[in-house]
């Protein structure tokens, strides 16, 4: 599920996997600012398998499209695990909780 944070800030709470990828994909396109930068936390989030990969970089592919920037906060460790076995880490703006916005690993 998405949670709205505040303008252009949002939370992933849950499991993101091939159960309900679908589900937020169709979410994250209707609730997502149709402009300005994005920002999604995935501090809230257990689960992932190759599907969230997937999911972030399709919406990814969508706010470039509308010339906006997205950033994913706080990934899991699982889902940079599984990003770098994929080969997509470079691809995907995966960012740490720190003030300077590091990427995470």
């Amino acid at each position: 599920m998405i949670v709205v944070d505040g303008e252009g800030r949002y939370r992933i709470d849950g499991p993101m996997t091939l159960d309900n990828v679908a589900a937020l994909l169709d979410q994250g396109h209707k609730v997502f600012a149709p402009d300005g930068r994005i920002e999604v936390d995935l501090g809230a989030v257990g689960e992932v398998d190759s599907s969230a990969c997937a999911l972030l970089l399709e919406w990814l592919r969508h706010a470039r499209s509308r010339g906006q920037e997205i950033q994913y906060r706080n990934p899991p460790a699982s889902l940079a695990t599984l990003a770098s076995l994929y080969g997509v880490s470079r691809y995907l703006p995966l960012l740490d909780a720190s003030p300077a916005g590091v990427p995470a690993p």
